[in-house]
């Protein structure tokens, strides 16, 4: 069976699209590893505490509930639990109850945490340039010009 997408882009099997989707997610893994890793060294914070710390930032009052935050990251709740309470050991965030309620928990951006995603703001969206702009040099192992067909293969279906 194929897929054709109404923008005339050439007809993708269903097997070559799961190679593609493979194609496009070890480069995703390779750059969010990379990514982890450099955090980690430079600011002592790993990808998804600085992506949920970014969710905080960018939410009304600089705060969200767990579960919210949880989908928004992509993590099981037991995961964003453990999470949370690892951005409240190093200050960058705290829980709060909500008041409405009294039972669902709310993860709220501290000062210090605010102070974190300024600084490393800058840094992290120019280190993501770097590996995306150089990706060969980073990246030997993968094959880009694939890369690069998989990505339109995949575009091709999410445009439709």
């Amino acid at each position: 069976m194929y897929m054709q997408s109404s923008s005339g882009e050439t007809p993708v099997s269903d097997a070559g699209l799961s190679a593609a989707w493979s194609r496009v997610a070890a480069f995703a893994s390779a750059v969010d590893a990379d990514l982890d890793r450099w955090l980690a060294d430079a600011y002592r914070v790993g990808l998804t505490e600085f992506r949920a710390l970014a969710l905080l930032g960018q939410a009304t009052d600089k705060e969200l509930r767990v579960n919210d935050l949880a989908q928004r990251v992509g993590l099981s709740q037991s995961s964003v639990t453990r999470l949370v309470s690892r951005l409240e050991a190093k200050g960058l965030a705290r829980r709060d109850l909500c008041p409405d309620d009294g039972r669902g928990v709310y993860a709220v951006l501290s000062g210090e945490g605010e102070t974190l995603l300024r600084e490393v703001r800058e840094p992290y969206e120019r280190r993501v340039r770097e590996l995306l702009s150089q990706a060969s040099g980073h990246f030997p192992h993968l094959d880009l010009g694939q890369l690069g067909l998989a990505l339109g293969a995949v575009r091709a279906l999410v445009a439709d």
